[in-house]
């Protein structure tokens, strides 16, 4: 029964003992910490990098054509020529993709006629010929040759002035 009564008393007297321990070393190290920090730094700040004035540019570049307006190429016909596109016509299926995106992987000969094979950009295969029209600049094929098929597209220069060029579609390996 005494050994029961010791124990709490022991128990209460452990976290004194430690707190008392603790204390006794106080901040000594911390205090020497704090005092040491600040030897061999230095208080000067670097200035501030030299300022350079504004350069100022003129710009003599208005005899330049202007690179967000379509050039006329060799190539193309004058708008006074009375070229327009006949937009009452049924548009074929590869003429609601641009030119760019379509592909000719082929050709194929049936009789005396020969035909392009083109791949779409969604993957499907269209046999094509002579007058059947690609893109969307109203472009009618006018020859086709075992490595490319040429045609002619009438695109809009200004408002209401249509001009032709020729433009080509090369067989891809």
């Amino acid at each position: 029964m005494t050994t029961n009564r010791c124990l709490p008393m022991l128990l209460a007297i452990l976290p004194l003992t430690v707190l008392t321990a603790c204390s006794q070393n106080g901040f000594n190290d911390l205090e020497a910490f704090v005092q040491s920090a600040g030897e061999g730094l230095q208080s000067q700040v670097d200035p501030l990098p030299e300022i350079r004035p504004h350069q100022y540019f003129t710009y003599q570049a208005f005899d330049l054509p202007s690179p967000f307006v379509p050039r006329k190429n060799d190539h193309v016909q004058p708008a006074g020529s009375g070229i327009q596109p006949d937009l009452t016509r049924r548009k074929e299926v590869l003429e609601s993709y641009p030119l760019e995106s379509l592909l000719m992987v082929g050709t194929l000969q049936q009789h005396d006629k020969i035909f392009a094979v083109i791949k779409s950009p969604d993957g499907t295969l269209y046999r094509v010929q002579v007058g059947n029209y690609l893109g969307q600049n109203f472009g009618k094929i006018n020859h086709i040759s075992e490595s490319e098929v040429q045609l002619r597209e009438i695109v809009q220069d200004g408002v209401n002035e249509w001009t032709e060029k020729t433009s080509a579609l090369m067989l891809k390996n």
